[in-house]
């Protein structure tokens, strides 16, 4: 899928999941390629288990466009009750997906249903699915890494940007631009460097999350017939 200069995603999860942080960190990675980006963040209530969405536009060429994706090239689904229950701004999931597109579902189980299926196979789209929160608690020590499985997924089986640029942009979110040292009392430098520390191993946790779905997405022929590619841990 590496050919389009253009890719409108729609995010869908729930409280909790970073689809938000998602959506700033896939911004931040086409600044750092020299691209364009624009992203719009949309959600009710601020709380976890409440519907979230975000919108993506990615492109090599200026974006001029702000506001909800309706026509979406990619899909990604953070939560598998999306799927089931409903839990979405955009229901079906799938509305608005255009032909030869590509979904991809947090999930260990295979969420969709006849209808779901039948549609899809229409538009001609590749459904991925894998435990992305499995993933995420298997190697970060937390499901709040779980965005960083579902982003490293699309971004390896997209190649829109380097895993560099990848790092650069988690680095800015959890980092900021630059560390400056404390110039006041010893025991506040020591304060901060711990708190810098725990934080450059939260960005390492990440990354080794990122690289492994790199690593996964590598893995699967997308020119096959087949509809759902389910990942195995």
């Amino acid at each position: 899928m590496a050919e389009k200069k253009r890719y409108n995603m729609r995010i869908s999860g729930l409280g909790g999941q970073g689809v938000v942080t998602t959506a700033h960190i896939l911004g931040s990675c086409m600044d750092n390629a020299g691209n364009y980006a624009s992203l719009v963040p949309f959600f009710g209530s601020e709380k976890r288990m409440a519907p979230v969405e975000a919108y993506v536009r990615a492109s090599t060429e200026p974006i001029y466009e702000v506001g909800e994706v309706v026509y979406p090239d990619i899909i990604l689904i953070y939560h598998s009750q999306v799927v089931t229950h409903g839990k979405s701004y955009t229901m079906p999931f799938y509305t608005g997906l255009k032909p030869n597109s590509l979904v991809i579902i947090n999930t260990d189980i295979d969420v969709l249903q006849d209808e779901d299926i039948k549609v899809l196979k229409e538009l001609n789209a590749k459904v991925v699915q894998f435990n992305a929160t499995d993933l995420a608690l298997q190697i970060a020590g937390t499901e709040l890494a779980t965005n960083m499985a579902m982003m490293g997924m699309l971004l390896g089986l997209t190649k829109l940007v380097t895993e560099d640029d990848i790092e650069k942009a988690v680095r800015e979110r959890f980092l900021g631009t630059s560390f400056v040292a404390s110039g006041g009392t010893a025991a506040l430098d020591s304060a901060i460097e711990k708190k810098f520390k725990k934080k450059e191993q939260l960005l390492a946790k990440n990354m080794e999350v990122i690289n492994k779905t790199f690593e996964m997405a590598d893995s699967i022929d997308m020119s096959t017939d087949d509809l759902v590619v389910q990942l195995a841990m």
